[in-house]
């Protein structure tokens, strides 16, 4: 049997197991829910059929089940960060075609070692220090033209662009602006009248965790990359022309409005969509609609799909569910209660958005809070900074979309790596918040 066909089998296998065991705890709806978020998450993971066709799935399926009617489903494929995507996507192609990626890179090399160490621990450093400045999507794709570009070696590659994405996910703790659900955050302990925290108050809490997994990530994800070498061929890229001078200077305004933004609060979707499309203008641009072609459609359907989980565990009641069967939790001690929060929320991540999962997530939290003997800002803290620090699958963050948008790396790629990194991330954000917070 092809390979192939074997996989759509386990996959279903594996669906029904789920839809049967779910059936235990849950109502009929509920488990058809669980066992088809099972059979996406299989066909994901052993890749049966393209990602973009698995992505589409939950249109048929979902409707199909009577889990969700299908003007509901299709609606989660037109979310504005979808559209952010599409924008920053432009960008980044426009980026590529007129080979300003090059003169970064060349920059980059005459800053950090030129070993394939000291470039994995420069692309994580450099991408979490924008990610703390500006949102870690568009971090993400300005950076990921540089590290394609950096090495023909593919397992180097793969490091690379995994530095890229890992280290846009771990700066963008670091502030409130650095991922959406930071800012959801803010807006929830506003809304429900908790002690909000300061811009510096936040960084104060975050900046002891972000550092001590830059430091053990690119570490990992440079053990064995000794006698990779870092593509030096790029003399003839020190000096910019007045095509790349030109889109500096665009790029230079898009991260100024960008942080200007960040007071404003203005959809960034607009932002990045509005200069995206500034890429076709006459003789101001740089790229024509035959470039689109490179277009990452399929991750954009991704992250339909993920939206479209989120909202059939909302519809449902799954959601509420879950959190009713919690509450059983709240006698533990809360050294195990915050492991198991951030263990929850890290692995739930990975079959959903993040932003779609921590808009249901919080209120969950907060009642487990407010029943345990646990301040409920830290529990809330905990939820969301693991919801970024989830590093297995595509759907889980923005950046690791964009590192599979690449195209040089496959899911078991990304999961080998991620379920080691998502177990550090579950036992540091432990640590610090029993330490610290």
């Amino acid at each position: 049997m092809d390979r192939s066909y074997k996989s759509i089998l386990i996959a279903l296998f594996l669906a029904g197991l789920a839809y049967l065991l779910a059936g235990q705890v849950f109502g009929e709806i509920q488990a058809r829910l669980i066992g088809s978020v099972v059979f996406l998450v299989a066909m994901w993971t052993n890749e049966a059929l393209p990602l973009g066709a698995v992505s589409l799935l939950p249109i048929v399926l979902f409707p199909s089940l009577d889990i969700l009617p299908i003007n509901d489903t299709t609606a989660n494929y037109s979310k504005s960060i979808i559209f952010l995507f599409l924008g920053g996507f432009l960008m980044a192609i426009a980026v590529e075609k007129i080979g300003l990626h090059k003169v970064i890179a060349h920059k980059l090399l005459g800053i950090f070692p030129t070993t394939a160490r000291g470039i994995i621990f420069a692309l994580a450093i450099t991408s979490a220090f924008l990610s703390s400045l500006l949102s870690n999507t568009t971090t993400a794709l300005l950076l990921m033209p540089i590290a394609l570009f950096l090495t023909d070696i593919p397992k180097l590659k793969i490091r690379l662009v995994l530095a890229v994405a890992y280290g846009a996910s771990i700066g963008g703790i670091i502030t409130p602006i650095g991922t959406p659900p930071n800012l959801i955050l803010m807006g929830f302990l506003q809304e429900n009248n908790l002690e909000m925290l300061t811009f510096m108050g936040w960084m104060f809490k975050t900046i002891p965790l972000a550092l001590v997994m830059l430091i053990i990530v690119p570490y990992i994800l440079s053990i064995g990359t000794k006698s990779f070498k870092i593509n030096n061929d790029i003399e003839n890229a020190n000096k910019l022309n007045n095509e790349q001078k030109r889109l500096l200077y665009i790029l230079g305004t898009l991260v100024v409005v960008l942080f200007i933004n960040s007071f404003f609060k203005v959809n960034e979707a607009m932002i990045l969509l509005g200069f995206g499309l500034f890429m076709f203008m006459p003789k101001m641009g740089f790229i024509t609609w035959e470039d689109t072609r490179k277009v990452p459609y399929e991750i954009m359907f991704l992250f339909g799909a993920g939206f479209s989980i989120a909202k059939a565990f909302s519809t449902t009641g799954l959601a509420f569910d879950i959190s009713q069967l919690l509450l059983n939790l709240t006698q533990l001690s809360p050294l195990i209660l915050i492991l198991l929060v951030a263990a929850l929320i890290t692995f739930t991540t990975e079959v959903t958005s993040n932003t779609a999962l921590i808009s249901i997530a919080l209120p969950i939290i907060f009642s487990l809070g407010a029943s345990s003997n646990i301040d409920v800002n830290l529990l809330l803290m905990v939820a969301t900074i693991c919801a970024s620090y989830a590093f297995m699958l595509p759907i889980a963050t923005p950046p690791n979309a964009i590192a599979m948008s690449s195209k040089i790396l496959t899911i078991k790629d990304m999961a080998s790596y991620g379920i080691l990194f998502n177990i550090l991330a579950i036992c540091m954000t432990t640590m610090v918040a029993m330490l610290i917070w």
